[in-house]
């Protein structure tokens, strides 16, 4: 049986983005952590990383985040938002609670959404997930939903479905993708790959220029009407499964 990991418990919640080591230590000694009922005192006490700690621990009165290398997110990225630790302008970290940005490991987004795409974009500090999702063997289907410049040609669903498509400056075709046309300017596009600006690219190869891109689905988890845009909702084991559906 795997032994279950564990944290000082000043340690923990430094990583977790409560404070230093010194502010959470203040906070234990002042009896504001609270484990199963009960106070705890002892900065140097391990805590078993399990996942229903936020069920049983409180901090100042309010349910623990989740543990380190736990977390998953699906936010409803906004347009002009960018998926970036370092650029200029408005970050889709600066839509989370300011401790998770010092969280460690840190958070980082399952690939990216360019800044004038919206919708589905996970985060998670789970590099392992963070990799199997990405991972080109795993072939998790991502869709999108685009607005295009100019009517449909017809032919667009049979290249697409091909296999043999190729984008400029690139070696190897595309996979094949599947085309839902929804209305002569508009269409569901799904793709298996994640490629440099893939989907305006293979409209440009068709001579159509993509006006609005918005990602509603990510294998089988499909980004909810009532999120909205800027919003996030923390995923469970049963929501990161449908991933893989």
């Amino acid at each position: 049986m795997t032994q279950q990991k564990s944290l000082r418990l000043d340690r923990l919640l430094a990583n977790m983005g409560y404070g230093s080591r010194a502010e959470v230590q203040a906070l234990i000694f002042d009896e504001r952590v609270i484990l199963d009922g009960e106070v705890i005192d002892a900065p140097e006490q391990h805590i078993a990383l399990r996942s229903d700690l936020p069920q049983r621990m409180t901090i100042n009165g309010a349910a623990l985040d989740t543990p380190p290398g736990q977390l998953v997110l699906m936010l409803n990225k906004p347009l002009g938002v960018t998926c970036s630790h370092k650029d200029a302008g408005p970050l889709v970290y600066s839509l989370l609670p300011p401790r998770w940005r010092l969280r460690d490991p840190a958070i980082s987004t399952v690939g990216r959404l360019d800044k004038d795409t919206s919708g589905l974009l996970l985060l998670t500090d789970d590099g392992q997930l963070l990799h199997k999702i990405i991972s080109p063997k795993h072939k998790v289907a991502k869709r999108y939903r685009v607005t295009l410049d100019r009517p449909l040609g017809g032919h667009e669903t049979e290249l697409f479905a091909s296999g043999t498509l190729m984008l400029e400056s690139e070696k190897d075709p595309l996979a094949p993708a599947t085309l839902e046309v929804l209305g002569e300017r508009d269409a569901l596009l799904t793709i298996t790959e994640g490629r440099y600006h893939q989907v305006r690219r293979m409209f440009a190869a068709t001579g159509n220029h993509v006006n609005a891109l918005h990602r509603d689905r990510v294998g089988g988890l499909e980004l909810p009407e009532d999120l909205k845009a800027g919003e996030f909702r923390v995923l469970g084991a049963d929501d990161v499964a449908t991933i893989f559906e």
